[in-house]
């Protein structure tokens, strides 16, 4: 490959970030963005009558709500490097967009909420991070207010999500008597100005803690504590070693406070120093690496009307190996053919601008006029299944209804394009042809409802059914599969790919069905 290529390809980081909701992930992100020099003021700016919103939340039902329900992609550049976010919501609810987003990403950052600790979402995402062996740094965030002791904190981050922590940042103190940190990384004491900003903050060289400076600068107490505790740190946690963080052995952590922009450039600095370049992705043929010459990538997210002016939909593509260009023609897998992309974009939040080319780690949009499905790959030919992109079986169930006969046109084209997007799914039962939507989350079915409203022009209704679970189902033998299907007829239905799912009212029917018939295979989630 030529020395252009892998210099581009060196030079790429991607990320999610993960947290449980009002951890202040959307604000970090933000803070992230403002140090690329992307946005120049920060969207959280309260003021008596306004909050504006974040950069990143752009969809109507976010910002009524204050809450990410879609994953965000944002780059931007940061000591030359391309630096690429994917904002993950964390509401429980839209757990599944997440779990799509990580398969896109080659590392994440946690948020910890220091009063809360380890919340459930957290735990659940970060599961997710462990089985995929994601390289994972946290931030513990709102240190300006009362919350656990620090290394209280960090035993239940290691017991309760099962990592190995290194802190590479320490606070001193907490609430009202937060004074900053000490970065151990790179032997700063960062001093904390509640009135400040962080381009004003003091940054002090301080590679030897004895040092009697530093009472003058944080005082008595503070600065004897601090030498206690980091000699603590130094003592109880090994050396930080950058490549066991790399294969998922050790986790970084930071202290700081999103919200006052504290903290963060520690965390960033530290990131680009040590995070993976894009990392090879398993497909069901082979390995990709991100040097190979021959393009690939696959697409993990859909998203219907960004713009609600121009009724645009767009596949966020990540790339995996070799090199996009725009108005090359590149084989779709699926449909077995080629297509040319003339308008390719990359993001900042909801702003988009054209690109001529993009490299193994970048994420690309895509407009799209219905030929993309989540899991659909693009090659230069070569077929290729990019593997770990799942669908999980709902657990919320509801028959959905046309509520405007006049526009059944506009309801159908809205319910196809929002599954599509992933944002539930959509069963049709074979008995009656009745649509019946599952999520795994109480909040997608008002999204819907409000989508197909404000972006469609339809409206639904939704009706009660009585589901326990769908799972997936398949045989090795056809005739075990005919026999299932006739005497089970009633709780057969298709999903929006066509595949057979079973219908179960309840789990005795599901376990019923399961021992009455061992050679059908029940699956709760679906690889794409």
């Amino acid at each position: 490959m030529d020395n252009y290529f892998l210099q581009e390809l060196r030079r790429r980081r991607t990320f999610a970030i993960v947290a449980h909701p009002d951890a202040g992930k959307t604000t970090l992100t933000e803070k992230l963005l403002l140090f690329g020099g992307a946005i120049q003021t920060a969207g959280a700016v309260k003021s008596n009558k306004i909050k504006k919103s974040t950069v990143s939340d752009f969809m109507e039902i976010e910002r009524q709500r204050g809450i990410s329900v879609s994953t965000s992609v944002m780059g931007f550049e940061y000591r030359d490097l391309q630096i690429n976010i994917l904002d993950t919501p964390g509401h429980e609810d839209f757990a599944e967009d997440t779990y799509r987003t990580l398969t896109a990403v080659d590392s994440a950052i946690v948020v910890v909420d220091v009063a809360n600790g380890v919340e459930k979402q957290t735990e659940k995402l970060t599961k997710v991070c462990r089985m995929r062996e994601t390289p994972l740094i946290f931030f513990v965030n709102k240190m300006d207010r009362e919350g656990k002791d620090a290394f209280d904190l960090l035993d239940e981050i290691e017991q309760k999500l099962n990592v190995k922590v290194r802190p590479l940042s320490w606070p001193i103190g907490m609430g009202s008597r937060f004074k900053g940190v000490y970065n151990l990384y790179e032997k700063r004491l960062v001093l904390y100005n509640p009135h400040g900003k962080q381009e004003e903050e003091e940054s002090l060289v301080f590679t030897d803690l004895s040092n009697s400076e530093l009472e003058r600068h944080i005082g008595e107490s503070a600065a004897r504590t601090l030498r206690e505790e980091a000699e603590i740190v130094e003592t109880v946690y090994a050396d930080f070693d950058p490549e066991a963080y790399r294969k998922g052995n050790v986790c970084p952590v930071f202290f700081g406070s999103a919200v006052n922009n504290f903290g963060v450039k520690e965390m960033l600095d530290c990131y680009v120093d040590i995070a993976p370049t894009p990392l090879p992705r398993e497909t069901e043929e082979r390995i990709v690496k991100p040097e190979e010459p021959q393009f690939s990538g696959f697409v993990f997210k859909i998203f219907a009307n960004m713009d609600p002016k121009h009724r645009d939909r767009i596949a966020f593509l990540r790339i995996c190996s070799g090199k996009f260009e725009r108005n090359r023609s590149y084989r779709h897998i699926r449909l077995g053919r080629d297509m040319r992309f003339a308008n390719p974009t990359m993001f900042m939040a909801s702003k988009k601008t054209l690109l001529e080319e993009a490299f193994p780690g970048d994420v690309v949009g895509l407009y799209d006029s219905g030929n993309f499905k989540i899991g659909d790959t693009l090659t230069e030919g070569e077929i290729l299944h990019f593997k770990g992109i799942p669908a999980f079986s709902p657990e919320l169930f509801r028959y959905v209804e046309n509520a405007d006969p006049l526009k059944q046109k506009q309801f159908a084209k809205g319910l196809e394009q929002l599954m599509d997007e992933g944002v539930a799914q959509m069963f049709i039962r074979n008995s009656d042809n009745r649509r019946i939507i599952g999520t795994v989350g109480q909040l997608q079915f008002e999204v819907i409802q409000h989508r197909l409203e404000s972006e469609y022009s339809a409206k639904c209704r939704y009706e009660p059914v009585n589901l326990h679970k769908a799972c997936w189902i398949s045989a090795d033998d056809p005739k075990d599969m005919q026999e299932f299907l006739e005497r089970r007829r009633r709780d057969i239905a298709k999903d929006n790919d066509g595949n057979l799912v079973f219908l179960a009212e309840t789990a005795w029917i599901l376990q019923t069905a399961q021992e009455n018939f061992p050679k059908i295979k029940f699956h709760f989630t679906s690889e794409v």
